[in-house]
């Protein structure tokens, strides 16, 4: 599971059936050093399957690859990453 700023949404013309009526989000994946410093990360930005309700600017966690299908199964969507958490408060310390 990795962390990333929800930047913006996406809008589908045509969707996959089974993608009906879900929302999509635009997220920048965090790298440690840019959430200890506070930073902008210029990791490349990632199109995230979200039912939580991100909204610009919130930090979330997302799990990738087959993980991110998982809570679908048994029913198949053709997801490559999943939003599975909104993130209030982030506490983290710099290595030793």
């Amino acid at each position: 599971m990795r962390i990333a700023e929800v930047i913006g949404t996406v809008t589908l013309s045509r969707p996959h059936a089974s993608l009906a009526g879900f929302r999509f989000v635009i997220g920048v994946p965090a790298t440690r050093k840019s959430l200890l410093e506070g930073t902008a990360s210029d990791a490349e930005e990632l199109v995230i399957y979200d039912d939580l309700g991100a909204g610009e600017g919130a930090r979330i966690a997302f799990s990738e690859s087959g993980e991110a299908a998982a809570p679908f199964f048994p029913e198949k969507k053709p997801i490559d990453a999943y939003c599975a958490c909104l993130i209030d408060t982030l506490n983290l310390t710099s290595e030793s």
